[in-house]
């Protein structure tokens, strides 16, 4: 229980850990670091779904538990990219521009942190120790640059500095309260602990997928974009070899 809360707090806070350059540099940042950051998230992501969430699933409930796991995963992550108002960023060299008002944009940040948290606690409440803390800090180093990426669609939105780096650690703050409702789940009801790992994956490679190589993509920057999603794989598979 102690170690659940402990990295879901620390997954949680790199967003606002991510947050803090925006305090110093603001719409200084280019669209090729912006799709830099988002690629190595990315490839962080994906190799923690394919080197723990799916090995772990399969080894506890097999192929079935799997695919069911999976597929739901990805779709809760389809409604609710189709019912949340959804967040994308304009591929202009003037800057970041949205429509949508901020408080609906920041309640739609904060529902897509929700399956983030629940892998965290769905991987503490499996058999190996070692897979909470690897998604824990997966989902840390992910957290990062999308909170420094929140807080800078804050400041276009024309929000101080300051305010925006407490708003986009607040989105962050969900995942605690979903990784203690994972973990407790799992904890009372073992045979959900494969399905949970396995929904966990699915969301991850939705997002991956759906959200962050095109997002990635959009500007002109895909060999860079590229590199930099390779060097997120090795990156978290130098980490799983560490543990």
């Amino acid at each position: 229980m102690k170690q659940v809360f402990i990295g879901s707090i620390l997954s949680a806070l790199s967003t606002g850990l991510g947050a803090i350059p925006i305090l110093f540099l603001a719409k200084s940042i280019t669209h090729r670091w912006r799709d830099i950051l988002l690629a190595f998230s990315a490839g962080i992501m994906m190799a923690a779904s394919m080197m723990s969430l799916i090995p772990e699933a399969l080894q506890a409930g097999g192929f079935f538990a799997l695919t069911i796991g999976l597929f739901f995963g990805v779709l809760i992550l389809t409604i609710l990219e189709m019912t949340v108002p959804h967040i994308d960023l304009e591929h202009t060299k003037k800057g970041i521009q949205f429509d949508e008002k901020a408080m609906l944009i920041i309640a739609a940040i904060t529902l897509h942190n929700i399956p983030e948290g629940l892998s965290v606690g769905v991987s503490y409440a499996s058999n190996v120790s070692e897979t909470g803390n690897l998604i824990a800090l997966a989902i840390g180093l992910q957290n990062a640059p999308e909170g420094f990426l929140v807080a800078l669609f804050l400041i276009h939105q024309q929000i101080g500095r300051w305010k925006a780096f407490i708003i986009a650690t607040l989105t962050g703050a969900v995942e605690i309260v979903t990784s203690l409702l994972g973990f407790y789940l799992t904890s009372f009801f073992r045979e959900l602990v494969p399905y949970g790992l396995a929904f966990a994956a699915g969301a991850m490679l939705f997002i991956i997928y759906k959200e962050l190589i095109p997002e990635s993509h959009g500007d002109g920057n895909e060999r860079t974009s590229t590199y930099s999603f390779i060097i997120g794989i090795l990156f978290m598979i130098f980490l799983v070899e560490s543990f």
